[in-house]
C-alpha cells in the first residue's frame, strides 16, 4: 500500500487515493462509504483505516450521485412556537448529522385547502430523501397517504394514531392531561378552568378530552373554559375572560407553556397571587417554564428525544437498515412553584 505525504492528507484526497491505500477497488470503497453490508469485516476495517489516515471527506454531491439520494431530510411543521421548533430541530440534527444528512425545514399550512399539495411541492422541489412531519400537519387528512404515493418515506409525530405514514410516534397526551386533572384535584382544587388550544387540532382536543374525563371521574366539571391559538396574545385574552368570572377559578390548566405564561401575567395585572390565590399548569416542558416567576408546573414533552427517535426511524427507512421500530414518548408532570392548594375560605 502506498502512503500520501502527511501534508497532502485531506487536501484533494479522492476515493481513488483511498482505494489505492487500502488495496481495493473504488467500488468497494464506495460500498463502505454507503454503509453497504456487502463488505467483510477485515476489508471494511482496512478501508476505514485508510480513510482516517488520509483524512478523506467524501463529496456530498458525489455520494448523492452514487446512491441516488440527496442526503437531505425535511421537517414539516405548522408551529409558531420557537421554543418547540428549536428543541425539535436540535433533536433532528443530533441524529442526522452523524449519519451524513442535512436538514431542510418547511412551514406548511395545516387544515387549509392545498396543504397536502404544498407539502408535495416541497418534497419535489427540495428532493429530500424523507420527512419528519409534526402535528398538526401530520393530522391533515390524506397527508400520509399522499407522501406514501409520492414514494417519500415519512415519519409523523402525533397525539393520536394516523394511517398512511411509514411510521408514527404517538405521545399519549390524553393520558397526561388526565393526570394533570387528578394532580389539581388532589391539591384540593374544585374550581378548575382550562385554556384549550384550537380544538380542530388533535393535540388540543386530546388534552381537553383527557382533562375533562378525569374531572368527571372525581365528580367535577370545568368551572370555565376558553380557547387560545397556542400564542401569548390569545392566552392572555382567554385568561382575562376566565379571571373576570365569579366565582373565580382557583386553578387554570393552559394547553401550552406560552399560554400559561400569559395566565401568570394576567393574574399579576389583577393582583392575583400565584400560587397562593391561583394555581397554573402549562404543557410542553419548554425552557420558558423555568424562566418564569414562579417557575411553571408543566407537562414535560421530551421534544428533543422524540425528534431523535423519529429521525433515527426515518433514516433507517431511507437506508433500508431495519424495519420501523415501535415509537413512543413518556410524558410527565414537572412540578414548579406555580401550583399549591387553593386558598381557604
Amino acid at each position: 500500500m502506498g502512503y500520501l505525504p502527511r501534508d497532502r492528507a485531506g487536501a484533494g484526497v479522492t476515493i481513488h487515493d483511498v482505494a489505492n491505500e487500502a488495496g481495493v477497488s473504488i467500488r468497494t470503497v464506495s460500498r463502505v462509504l454507503n454503509k453497504s453490508p456487502k463488505v467483510n469485516r477485515e476489508t471494511r476495517a482496512r478501508i476505514e483505516a485508510a480513510i482516517a489516515h488520509l483524512e478523506f471527506k467524501p463529496s456530498p454531491r458525489a455520494r448523492g450521485l452514487a446512491t441516488g439520494r440527496s442526503y437531505l431530510i425535511g421537517v414539516v411543521h405548522n408551529d409558531r412556537n420557537a421554543l418547540v421548533l428549536d428543541a425539535v430541530q436540535r433533536g433532528v440534527v443530533a441524529e442526522a448529522s452523524g449519519r451524513g444528512y442535512e436538514l431542510v425545514v418547511h412551514p406548511a399550512p395545516a387544515g387549509a385547502d392545498g396543504s397536502v399539495e404544498d407539502v408535495l411541492d416541497f418534497v419535489r422541489r427540495s428532493r429530500v430523501d424523507g420527512v419528519v412531519v409534526l402535528s398538526p400537519v401530520s393530522g391533515v387528512v390524506g397527508m400520509g397517504a399522499a407522501l406514501h404515493k409520492e414514494g417519500v418515506p415519512a415519519v409523523a409525530i402525533s397525539s393520536v394514531p394516523i394511517e398512511g405514514f411509514s411510521a408514527i410516534l404517538v405521545s399519549d397526551e390524553r393520558r397526561i392531561a388526565a393526570e394533570v386533572a387528578h394532580y389539581l384535584v388532589d391539591l384540593g382544587h374544585r374550581h378548575i378552568a382550562t385554556i384549550n388550544g384550537p380544538t380542530v387540532f388533535f393535540s388540543a382536543s386530546e388534552r381537553r378530552a383527557g382533562f375533562i374525563a378525569a374531572l368527571a371521574e372525581r365528580g367535577l366539571s370545568l368551572s370555565g373554559e376558553d380557547e387560545g391559538n397556542y400564542d401569548f396574545e390569545s392566552g392572555y385574552a382567554a385568561a382575562e375572560r376566565l379571571l373576570a368570572v365569579e366565582p373565580r377559578p382557583t386553578a387554570i390548566f393552559a394547553a401550552n407553556d406560552i399560554m400559561a405564561a400569559a395566565v401568570l401575567k394576567a393574574a399579576v395585572a389583577r393582583g392575583i397571587s400565584v400560587p397562593d390565590m391561583l394555581s397554573v399548569v402549562g404543557f410542553d416542558g419548554s425552557m420558558i417554564a423555568e424562566m418564569l416567576t414562579p417557575a411553571l408546573t408543566t407537562v414535560n414533552r421530551p421534544l428533543g428525544e422524540m425528534a431523535q427517535k423519529t429521525t433515527r426511524c426515518l433514516l433507517d427507512l431511507i437506508e433500508g437498515v431495519t424495519e420501523p421500530a415501535d415509537l413512543g414518548a413518556v410524558l410527565t408532570i414537572v412540578e414548579g412553584g406555580s401550583t399549591a392548594p387553593p386558598p381557604q375560605g
